[in-house]
């Protein structure tokens, strides 16, 4: 976790005081107060934030939102500290543009490493062995997992199927049937490769008796196909969080196994379609954009994530944080037929009515049409595709309002549409594009 020394150790002292007594609740206006002061003047050390003036939470509530193509168009821009003085180097994946560099100082690391771990403790308990199945390389997802078990003190091995030369899925089973891990870290899309791998060669009991607990994190994820992998590896199955790298982690799932916003850890606002923006309230969905109240590095400002959620429990000081579903991300949205196609909506017919194992939607631009092209599992009964054929016309009808043009089944979908951390864009892994622009 970077500990070297004293300073390191009072930084560390300090985060475990304050969320000790702040997380997992929403914390009251004066700590808010206090915290987004010290951000303010810490951002004020920036280029882009440099003319901000003194802090009031007025002059906050009346600084415009800072755009996320502004910090992708210039990121160093936002940047307090040289990238040689920073402890670690990240970049986003660049599913959304060009990839993003993102220096962090140790404060940074360790905020963000002791936060994450106060959730996720509640499944990390001492005699825990992790695999953790993200990637390490470039982005920070998996020096976080790492770092969360470091300070819990639990075991943990780092097993990233892609990792040319060293770890492939041969390598993954070889570990399992050793380590024998009872806590997977992994992606959806990379898990279902997993299972299928394991299905083939009917390995896929033998592995799953020793897993517990498997956690996914770095794509939406929804309930339906959660359901499915729980019903396959006969074990819990969370969506473990919610972030990004430029701005850290925004939301962890907990001991009740809702995820929740990392109020202690962050202030939200709400930005309605009405261009209202709000205190997050139960039952509102809009944009999150937040202000991460620990960034020292790169710190910001009322950013616009771009990411559309929906908050499903209240919002009331002192009481819990708020649960929410995370809907993607506005780019992604897309309209076929006077419908709007919505990762949730999609889902639950896909994983709802069958077991197939990927999809792709075939969207024909010149008909205003699209044809849901589906991956037949392992097992699988050809002779009854008439059958779910019809069953997932009517359920798209009825929970979408959407008919498809055609509803096909193949062996093997590209690999692109599971590639997990490497390509977390929905419209790029699941939407396919005939007949004219996107």
């Amino acid at each position: 976790m970077l500990v070297h020394g004293d300073k390191d150790f009072g930084v560390l002292k300090d985060a475990e005081g304050e969320l000790q007594q702040q997380v997992g609740r929403v914390p009251d206006a004066a700590f808010y107060e206090r915290k987004l002061q010290a951000v303010w003047t810490r951002a004020q050390h920036s280029s882009h934030y440099a003319g901000i003036g003194p802090y009031s939470f007025t002059a906050f509530q009346q600084l415009p939102l800072t755009a996320k193509a502004a910090l992708k168009s210039q990121p160093l821009a936002f940047c307090t500290v040289a990238l040689g003085d920073a402890a670690k180097y990240y970049a986003t994946t660049g599913t959304t543009g060009e990839p993003t560099p993102t220096p962090r100082l140790k404060h940074d690391i360790i905020w963000n490493a002791v936060s994450v771990a106060s959730h996720w403790r509640a499944v990390l308990q001492p005699g825990a062995r992790v695999a953790n199945l993200m990637p390490s390389d470039i982005v920070p997802v998996g020096d976080l997992i790492a770092n969360v078990c470091e300070y819990l003190d639990v075991s943990h091995v780092r097993l990233y199927p892609f990792t040319t030369g060293i770890t492939d899925w041969e390598r993954v089973c070889t570990t399992f049937d050793t380590f024998r891990p009872t806590v997977l870290f992994i992606a959806p899309g990379v898990l279902v490769q997993l299972t299928r791998y394991l299905k083939q060669r009917e390995l896929l009991d033998t592995f799953a008796q020793s897993v517990r607990t498997i956690m996914l994190l770095g794509e939406v994820n929804t309930q339906p196909f959660r359901d499915r992998l729980a019903r396959g590896w006969h074990c819990e199955v969370h969506d473990a969080s919610y972030g990004s790298t430029e701005t850290g982690t925004l939301a962890a799932v907990g001991a009740d196994q809702h995820m929740r916003l990392a109020t202690a850890t962050n202030y939200f606002e709400l930005l309605l379609p009405d261009g209202r923006l709000v205190t997050p309230a139960e039952g509102l969905t809009g944009r999150l954009v937040v202000t991460p109240l620990n960034l020292y590095a790169r710190p910001l400002l009322r950013l616009d994530t771009g990411d559309s959620v929906t908050i499903t429990a209240p919002w009331h000081p002192g009481r819990s944080s708020p649960s929410l579903l995370v809907n993607g991300r506005d780019s992604d949205s897309i309209a076929v037929a006077g419908v709007d196609l919505e990762i949730r909506a999609v889902e639950e017919v896909v994983y709802g009515a069958c077991d197939a194992t990927g999809y792709v939607i075939e969207i024909d631009r010149q008909n205003d049409s699209a044809a849901l092209i589906l991956e037949r599992d392992v097992h699988w009964d050809n002779a009854q595709e008439g059958l779910l054929q019809a069953q997932l016309l009517a359920r798209s009808e009825q929970l979408m309002g959407l008919r498809w043009s055609r509803v096909l089944f193949v062996n093997n979908l590209s690999a692109i549409n599971k590639s997990g951390g490497s390509q977390k864009s929905w419209k790029k892994t699941n939407l396919r594009f005939v007949g004219g622009k996107q």
